[in-house]
C-alpha cells in the first residue's frame, strides 16, 4: 500500500495532469481555428504527454472509493497568446513546485514507483515550459512557431522537437515508443 501522503499526492498530480490534458486539446483547436497550425500541433503534443503522465500516477493509487484532490487548474484564457501563458505558468509551477514536492516526500516515504513517475513527468514539464515559451515569443509577433516533428515517449510522456532519439533519455524505451505530431 503506498503510503497516504505519496497516494495523496500521486491522486492531485493525477488529477492536474488529467485537466491539462483537455485544457490543451481546447488550446490546440483554438490554435488552429486562428491560423496557428503548429502551435495546435504543439498543444495535441503535450496534451499527449500529459495522458502519459496521469496513466503513469494512476495505475500506481491503490485506495479504493472517493478521494477529495488539489490540482491547479488555469481557466478563462481567449487567445492563443493566453493559452499559451497559461500553459507557461502551469509548467512552471509543477517545475519549480509540485514535481520536486512530491519527489521529496516519495523518496522520504521510500515509494519509489511514485518517485519515479513524479521524475518523469517532472523532466517533459521542462521541455514543455522550453516550447511554449518559444511557441509564445512567435504567437506574441503575430506568427505562428516554427516546429520540425514534436516527438513524445509513450511510456513516460519525455517530449522533444526534432527526431526521436534511438532510447528515450528519460526511461530508456525505443524509439518505436515515440508518437510523432
Amino acid at each position: 500500500m503506498v503510503k497516504e501522503m505519496t497516494e495523496t499526492n500521486l491522486r492531485s498530480a493525477y488529477a492536474g495532469e488529467s485537466q491539462a490534458h483537455m485544457r490543451y486539446l481546447i488550446y490546440s483547436e483554438r490554435a488552429e481555428k486562428n491560423k496557428f497550425p503548429n502551435v495546435a500541433r504543439l498543444f495535441q503534443a503535450t496534451s499527449f504527454a500529459e495522458k502519459v503522465h496521469a496513466g503513469n500516477h494512476y495505475r500506481i493509487i491503490k485506495s479504493k472509493g472517493e478521494a477529495v484532490t488539489f490540482s491547479g487548474a488555469i481557466f478563462g484564457t481567449t487567445n492563443t497568446s493566453e493559452d499559451l501563458q497559461a500553459g507557461i505558468d502551469g509548467e512552471t509551477f509543477e517545475v519549480n513546485e509540485m514535481y520536486p514536492a512530491y519527489i521529496a516526500v516519495a523518496n522520504l516515504q521510500g515509494e519509489n514507483a511514485a518517485a519515479k513517475s513524479f521524475e518523469w513527468a517532472l523532466a517533459a514539464e521542462k521541455a514543455h515550459l522550453v516550447l511554449y515559451e518559444k511557441a509564445k515569443k512567435s504567437v506574441d509577433q503575430g506568427k505562428d512557431a516554427s516546429f520540425g516533428p514534436i516527438n513524445v515517449c509513450s511510456m513516460c510522456g519525455y517530449t522533444l522537437e526534432g527526431e526521436a532519439p534511438n532510447k528515450c533519455p528519460i526511461c530508456n524505451s525505443p524509439k518505436e515508443k515515440f508518437k510523432s505530431f
